[in-house]
């Protein structure tokens, strides 16, 4: 049962601006070339615009069967400890000078919030997981309920 879902889709702001600059670079380039070489031009930088976007956005969020998923990432949510959301301060403060380096983290630039997962298991090499999200306090609640599922053996929460 899916808990929680989100998909980490670019903005339409982002999609605009985006193919915008590239038609305008396109132009600036294509100047004095014949119109078979322009149309190639257009289609690259549109077409790598677009194929860009689209792989950003591909990554979902979601919580279900009793782990976390983060794109291709799964986390037993058994080896999960605290959960914050997090704001924007706390979220660009983790994701910059604060940040561990072994952390996994599924950020966006268009993603300003997040939330943190601690990692308690020994198994894991990441000390804690940082997932971007629009919802931060509907995932963190989300992650906070399916929890007592995922362990079912009664141990206590790290």
């Amino acid at each position: 049962m899916r808990v929680y879902h989100e998909r980490l889709r670019v903005p339409l702001l982002w999609w605009l601006l985006g193919l915008a600059t590239a038609v305008l670079l396109a132009t600036e380039v294509v100047a004095g070339w014949a119109w078979p070489i322009a149309v190639a031009i257009y289609a690259v930088l549109v077409g790598g615009l677009v194929a860009m976007l689209l792989h950003w956005g591909r990554p979902s969020v979601d919580v279900c069967a009793g782990e976390l998923r983060v794109g291709r990432a799964r986390l037993p949510l058994a080896a999960a400890g605290e959960v914050a959301a997090l704001d924007e301060a706390q979220t660009r403060s983790l994701r910059g000078p604060r940040g561990d380096p072994a952390a996994f983290m599924m950020v966006r630039p268009y993603l300003r919030q997040a939330v943190y997962v601690e990692v308690t298991s020994p198994e894991w090499n990441a000390p804690y997981w940082l997932v971007g999200t629009r919802h931060p306090a509907e995932l963190a609640a989300a992650i906070d309920g399916s929890r007592p599922a995922a362990r079912a053996d009664g141990a206590a929460m790290g």
